[in-house]
């Protein structure tokens, strides 16, 4: 199939190409008859890759030859789009909501360029393009909360980039129960013809009322196609594995259970899959990284190992856990637990006073915690606060505690060379991307009842950089040895992206240089440190850059400024870390390049669908927790920090909870304002008060739309603004119902900006 696929690529290459039908392809090719079912086959999965196109008649050609692109839809709420993911590196391209047509997000589409620019909604100009065709549909059923009006009833959809809501008709089969108004539903839907009436489709599936406890879990998980249970074949095979390390596994294993190995992880986490060991070596260190040796247990080609390959990584919602691996693995045998034998795959590396890596081995291991260590009681031992520190988790029976001698000795070892190790890597070209992240406390009906900001700390940077460390050795090696593997791989950016990102960053006063020097990004990241639109700013610079993935060949990753880098130190929840240490170990037949490219795109695949739900389960949980605040006697308070001004009202963002809203101007207190849109400010007429970039203010929640997940604010009483010397009393503002909910069809939110993005757990 592959040679026939490069036949026919190279046959509408040919300068004298006239457009055949499937027919004249096969005469052409000089197929038989008997063979045109493969010339078929060979052509739609040419058709669906985006390599050729299908023009009237059902003539095939090169797309560039007709102006076409293929692309991948990604939908504003607006109903705009842009086409990314372009085939042939072509670019992106607006679509306006005319040119959508009825293609919806995700979908991949064949589309037409149109030659005259048009400015995008944020100030950006692209080239423009009309969708012909829908290739590979993404939406082939849709969660969302049912509504009624008079005569029927329809589903406003989950997602807010799907701009249609979906009339439903009778279902085929019977339902145990029918859907009523305000239940979450799973619709199937119909072929979508025209983009004049809006989409059908039938109920498959009726989760339960949208606002009842669990659900909204329930309909994230159906949204994004996450696995429930695990089948019974892998489960059966997890249950054959012994939960105690029997004896006989430490053949030929390094014996390093009297090293004073220790593990730093979350609070809550049960995954322990990395421990590390730091010792000085003269006037360097040596810095051993053990990781659970997930491969000896998930042997390849098992039930176990295809379940792990579907599933790509696991899923961290707001409470519940979706892991790769069933739980007697990935919390049981496998989790590098304090005081008990584990196996391992470790990797020992050496490292001179200025950080420089002088050698690195790698050998299978038998291991045995000493210590189990939250962050925040590593972060405790670094600042030296240890004694009387009530907040921190009860040490687990069986470890060292982090308040004794030689555990505080091994943490304050592995900072020191952690901070040498940072040091370098921003020495060379490394680019500080890092954002905190919000976590989400539950009570026990998975209520969410307090946010709590996790920053950077020394304790999550002194892991970080251990685990980039071992990434980058392991990555090394393998390149040197000439093995196949799946490496980390994030590329150049384009530069045009980042043309346009410097002229959005001198909307706001931040002067970039040349955006294609690395030195140049580092001293404009550094620049907006601290300033009220450095999150903004980096959110716009992250969308500039290339999304990170998997692939078979060392490209290397532009944000860290490493040349060779893949990920071997989380085999529990990601399946490209087992392909590593499979391919790190030998023994067994190598594995086939086209079998690895194909295994490191579904994997980038199920990485992009995971981050997706993660972020999307966070929002969900901030958005009801703001609607309880609506609801609440005594709403709490929040500073607010100016980061975007525009003509409708002022961006905000919540520092301390890490969430973005909207000020509408007619929630400004006690004046007119009018917009200034040189300054980027509202200037009252009367009293001539300001708000502009950077004022700090305190709010409370007035409106929450959950369809749109959008909420707004309204200021409280104080502000500060960017430059001032004291404080000043702003009127309250005159009382208004607050509105908690409100339906799409109910008017417009004034709030138009996005979430930042959720830091992952390690690199």
């Amino acid at each position: 199939m592959k040679n026939l696929k490069k036949d026919i690529l190279r046959l509408l290459a040919k300068p004298d190409y006239q457009p055949l039908e499937k027919v004249g392809l096969s005469r052409a090719l000089g197929q038989p008859a008997s063979d045109r079912r493969k010339v078929r086959e060979a052509l739609a999965e040419l058709e669906e890759e985006g390599a050729i196109a299908r023009i009237r008649r059902n003539y095939f050609i090169l797309p560039a030859t007709a102006d076409l692109v293929t692309g991948t839809v990604l939908a504003f709420p607006g109903g705009n789009a842009k086409l990314i993911e372009t085939e042939g590196g072509a670019g992106d391209f607006f679509l306006s909501a005319v040119n959508v047509g009825t293609a919806m997000h995700g979908d991949r589409v064949l589309a037409r360029q149109v030659h005259e620019g048009r400015e995008q909604p944020q100030g950006r100009s692209s080239p423009e393009a009309r969708v012909v065709r829908i290739l590979v549909s993404a939406n082939q059923t849709v969660v969302g909360t049912v509504a009624a009006t008079k005569g029927f009833q329809y589903v406003i959809p989950d997602d807010p980039r799907l701009a249609h809501d979906i009339y439903l008709r009778e279902p085929q089969k019977p339902l145990p129960a029918p859907p009523r108004e305000g239940d979450k539903v799973v619709v199937r839907l119909d072929p979508w013809e025209s983009r004049h009436v809006n989409p059908e489709g039938e109920v498959l599936e009726v989760l339960g009322p949208a606002f009842a406890s669990g659900v909204d879990l329930l309909a994230l998980m159906r949204r994004y196609n996450l696995p429930e249970e695990f089948p019974a074949a892998v489960l059966e095979e997890a249950e054959a594995i012994p939960a105690v390390v029997p004896a006989s596994d430490f053949a030929n294993r390094e014996d390093l259970r009297d090293q004073p190995v220790l593990t730093i992880d979350p609070d809550d986490a049960k995954d322990y899959d990395d421990a590390i060991h730091v010792e000085r070596k003269g006037s360097g260190w040596r810095l051993a990284v053990h990781i659970a040796d997930v491969a000896h247990y998930v042997k390849r080609g098992s039930a176990l190992d295809k379940d792990a390959r579907h599933r790509g990584n696991s899923t961290y919602l707001c409470g519940r856990v979706i892991p790769m691996l069933p739980e007697r693995l990935s919390n049981g045998v496998c989790s590098l637990k304090a005081g008990v034998d584990r196996l391992a795959f470790s990797a020992f590396l050496e490292f001179n006073a200025q950080g420089e890596i002088r050698s690195a081995r790698f050998a299978r291991t038998v291991i045995r915690s000493v210590a189990r260590l939250t962050y925040r009681q590593a972060f405790a031992i670094l600042e030296n606060k240890t004694a009387g520190r009530k907040d921190l988790p009860r040490v687990p029976e069986g470890s060292l505690c982090y308040t004794d001698a030689s555990v505080q000795e091994r943490v304050c070892a592995a900072w020191e060379l952690a901070q040498v190790l940072r040091k370098k890597r921003f020495a060379d070209g490394s680019l500080d991307l890092d954002f905190p992240e919000v976590k989400v406390w539950l009570d026990d009906e998975r209520r969410p009842v307090r946010l709590e900001k996790i920053e950077n700390d020394p304790s999550h940077q002194l892991v970080e950089e251990c685990m980039l460390a071992a990434n980058e050795a392991v990555a090394t090696s393998l390149k040197r040895a000439k093995v196949p593997v799946v490496y980390r791989v994030h590329e150049v950016p384009d530069p045009d992206r980042l043309r346009e990102f410097r002229e959005k960053a001198g909307r706001y006063g931040c002067r970039v240089g040349d955006m294609t020097n690395r030195k140049e990004v580092q001293r404009m990241l550094t620049a907006i440190r601290g300033q009220p639109e450095e999150s903004l700013l980096k959110v716009e610079f992250l969308k500039s850059l290339k999304r990170a993935t998997y692939g078979v060949a060392p490209l290397g990753h532009y944000g860290l400024a490493k040349p060779n880098y893949t990920h071997f130190t989380s085999p529990i929840r990601r399946y490209a870390d087992l392909l590593v240490h499979r391919a790190l170990a030998g023994g067994g037949p190598p594995a086939k390049s086209g079998d690895l490219a194909a295994a490191a795109t579904h994997i980038s695949g199920t990485e992009r669908t995971s981050a997706e739900a993660e972020k999307d389960s966070v929002q969900r949980k901030k958005l009801e927790y703001f609607e309880r605040q609506l609801r609440a006697r005594e709403p709490d308070t929040f500073r607010a920090t100016v980061i975007d001004v525009r003509s409708h009202g002022l961006v905000i963002e919540l520092p301390d909870v890490l969430f973005t809203g909207m000020i509408h101007v007619s929630r400004l207190p006690d004046d007119f304002y009018s917009f200034d849109s040189v300054r980027l400010e509202f200037r009252g007429r009367r009293g001539k008060n300001t708000f502009g970039l950077g004022a700090v203010l305190q709010v409370k929640v007035c409106r929450v739309d959950p369809f749109k997940k959008q909420v707004d604010f309204e200021p409280t009483g104080e502000v500060q603004s960017p430059g001032a010397t004291g404080k000043r009393t702003l009127p309250r503002t005159s009382k208004r119902p607050a509105q908690e909910t409100s339906k799409r069809m109910q008017g417009r939110s004034s709030h138009g900006q996005k979430e930042k993005p959720r830091r992952p757990k390690k690199r």
